[in-house]
């Protein structure tokens, strides 16, 4: 017989334990370091657009829409549009919310493949940097005073950037939702060579996150959902509002 309330009750008790194997994270890092140099996380889509995640992320980002219900995402980098599609596909599920998507440059041709799908009625893109004050001015007028907001950084990685997004953007989350800081992987891979970047160990979004983090009690790591990915591009970095 099933019994669904045993069954996530395991899958938690397993979640705990694997997160306490220090053998199994260590091959789970191995395995993100060794992959990396193939863009690994390029090679799923999402609806027919890239979208540049590992699966494990991609799974636990709409088992967070689910289980949350935001009315509003924010994210910022929207690149080939991805992500933006995932989350106004999972909203149109559940009939309510509108999605946010804000990049320095949104080419034409990508703002078309994005807006063609039925329920990009729910999407909105801003072309500007996420961290200029009119630009956070005109999301910040998108709040409604009823929404429940859910935020996600994947933008430039780089420590200032980053903090900078999370004194701006982070306030915007509404007590039960999610704050996501994608890429904190950063932080335990090897300096990128073929690809030179301006962030790295040292300069990227954990670094940022751990800053922010000293300067507000608002938030928490969900630990549950650390322990049970392994394999993710944002260790840390999902968080919950707490106040």
């Amino acid at each position: 017989m099933f019994d669904r309330i045993a069954f996530e009750s395991d899958k938690r008790r397993h979640a705990a334990e694997q997160g306490r194997d220090s053998r199994l994270k260590a091959l789970a890092q191995d395995f993100n370091a060794a992959s990396y140099q193939y863009d690994y996380g390029y090679q799923w889509t999402w609806l027919g657009l890239p979208i540049i995640q590992l699966p494990t992320d991609i799974v636990a980002v709409q088992e967070i829409l689910w289980e949350t219900k935001p009315t509003l995402v924010i994210e910022t980098g929207v690149a080939w549009g991805g992500s933006i599609v995932l989350y106004a596909s999972i909203l149109q599920l559940l009939n309510e919310g509108r999605v946010v998507g804000i990049d320095r440059t949104i080419p034409e041709q990508n703002r078309r493949e994005i807006m063609k799908y039925p329920f990009s009625h729910r999407i909105s893109l801003i072309e500007g940097s996420s961290i200029d004050e009119a630009v956070v001015g005109n999301v910040r007028a998108m709040v409604k005073p009823d929404d429940r907001v859910m935020v996600v950084l994947d933008s430039s990685h780089t420590h200032e950037h980053v903090l900078a997004e999370l004194r701006a953007l982070a306030p915007l989350v509404t007590n039960g939702q999610y704050l996501i800081v994608s890429d904190t992987s950063v932080e335990y891979l090897p300096p990128q060579t073929p690809r030179k970047r301006p962030w790295g160990p040292g300069s990227n979004p954990l670094t940022a996150l751990r800053a922010y983090l000293a300067e507000t009690a608002r938030f928490e790591t969900d630990q549950h959902i650390d322990d049970k990915l392994l394999l993710t591009y944002t260790p840390h970095g999902y968080l919950r509002c707490v106040a």
